[in-house]
């Protein structure tokens, strides 16, 4: 076990910590915001952190791959396994960082962690590493196992999506999937124009260029943008550019005077149909859990759109009994696997499995048809995932359709005009294509 350390200024040290703590079944997010905000880092320091558990969890099959050989059959605490992934992360995906150096750090933290032992134990690994070298995946002879190791993801997601996309284009996303997320906001043009926000932003620090996928869009570098007083005056909030689809999608007008948000939490899009809406008209968001209700309040409040947001506690499956009336608009943008976005959160690459993603497709489908039963006619339900695979999405389409007659499906159109040459009515967002989160986007018309 890991000497207990409250606070430190080393990032090694707790990105070991951290990752035992995810490894252990924490959300990395989570988790390391704590950390980041529990001890006294310098911004430099904060982004190796950040750099070392995303890489590392990113990486992990790969590392353990190359780890393997080194360790077989010794008796290993997890911290310590935790450590020497991250070095080989270091080694092998960081080019800034002198192998001594490297070395000399690594083995630092094994003695503030552990004892005289454990560094000689980590010291003997790596001068066995450096000398007898890495192994290379392409020593791997069947492909599907060479694509799970090399881009670290399950072989049941790497068959699945290369019977969907393609090898070619299963390759593109599986590498584009390792990339670090850009970081990207929505203007709240309830409060601001994007002139104002920028100004703001540039005023602290921040570089800013405008998003390529979504209309209010900002790429923003820099520093984290959620300390930003644009962020903290509600002039912007954190999202990216694909979850800013399913928004446009909706087409509001001044003719739309009510809209449903059915599975709303934590209320980033939500807060977007507010913006959107003119005066009078409301979205009511919903969310089966109390607390997630209390999160969508407080973020359309500090957007300052709270009137037009009437937020409560309600499982969408019982939409048809508890309103009476109708929607002019209705977003379902469902619970789902989350597989498109593993950039931001890669520790669920390891956690879902077929079974997931087959379950969750009967959850979407009971969702989307409970909702569209108070969508008035000649009204407009969009329905959304962040996922990449067709059993949650076009799988989910085709059994709506087939069991609603009375709907008909149109192409999914944005406000950039994103991918308009496509046959299909449906819009899917790739990871690999515009360097976003992966989401898919069915529009539907209730016949009048």
């Amino acid at each position: 076990m890991a000497k207990k350390i409250t606070h430190s200024d080393n990032p090694r040290v707790l990105a070991v910590l951290t990752l035992a703590k995810v490894k252990g079944g924490a959300y990395s997010n989570l988790q390391l915001n704590q950390i980041i905000k529990n001890n006294p880092l310098k911004e430099n320091d904060k982004g190796l952190l950040t750099t070392l558990v995303y890489g590392t969890i990113q990486y992990r099959l790969l590392l353990e791959f190359w780890l393997e050989p080194f360790i077989k059959g010794k008796k290993i605490d997890p911290w310590v396994k935790e450590l020497l992934l991250t070095f080989l992360f270091q080694w092998q995906k960081l080019d800034r960082i002198p192998k001594h150096a490297l070395f000399n750090e690594t083995i630092e933290v094994a003695k503030i962690l552990g004892h005289s032992g454990t560094a000689k134990f980590v010291t003997a690994i790596l001068h066995n590493m450096d000398r007898k070298g890495l192994k290379d995946v392409s020593q791997i002879s069947d492909k599907t196992d060479r694509m799970a190791t090399e881009y670290s993801l399950p072989k049941w997601l790497v068959k699945e999506l290369t019977a969907q996309v393609g090898a070619k284009k299963t390759a593109n996303i599986l590498a584009s999937l390792n990339h670090a997320p850009e970081q990207s906001a929505r203007i709240n043009t309830a409060k601001a124009t994007r002139a104002q926000v920028t100004a703001s932003l540039e005023k602290e620090g921040y570089s800013v260029k405008d998003g390529s996928v979504s209309q209010d869009a900002l790429v923003i570098s820099g520093g984290h943008v959620a300390s930003s007083s644009a962020y903290k005056d509600g002039l912007l909030t954190v999202q990216d550019e694909s979850a800013m689809l399913p928004v446009e999608a909706l087409q509001l007008d001044d003719d739309v005077k009510s809209v449903l948000d059915a599975a709303a939490a934590p209320g980033g899009k939500t807060g977007q149909i507010a913006q959107y809406l003119s005066d009078g008209a409301t979205v009511t968001a919903l969310d089966i859990h109390d607390h997630k209700v209390k999160l969508i309040a407080q973020n359309v409040a500090r957007l300052g759109v709270a009137d037009k947001v009437n937020a409560m506690a309600l499982d969408a499956r019982k939409v048809p009994e508890h309103f009476e009336e109708g929607f002019d608009r209705i977003l379902v943008d469902a619970p789902c696997s989350g597989l498109g976005l593993l950039r931001r959160k890669p520790e669920i690459r390891y956690e879902k499995t077929l079974e997931d993603v087959q379950h969750l497709a009967k959850l979407q489908e009971d969702i989307l048809t409970a909702g569209a039963k108070k969508l008035n006619k000649g009204g407009k339900l969009v329905y959304s995932t962040c996922t990449i695979l067709d059993q949650e999405n076009d799988g989910v389409v085709e059994a709506f359709l087939k069991a609603n007659p009375d709907f008909v499906q149109e192409k999914t159109e944005t406000k950039k005009g994103l991918k308009d040459e496509r046959d299909s009515l449906a819009l899917k967002i790739y990871p690999d294509d515009y360097q976003t989160d992966g989401f898919y986007i069915a529009t539907f018309r209730r016949k009048d």
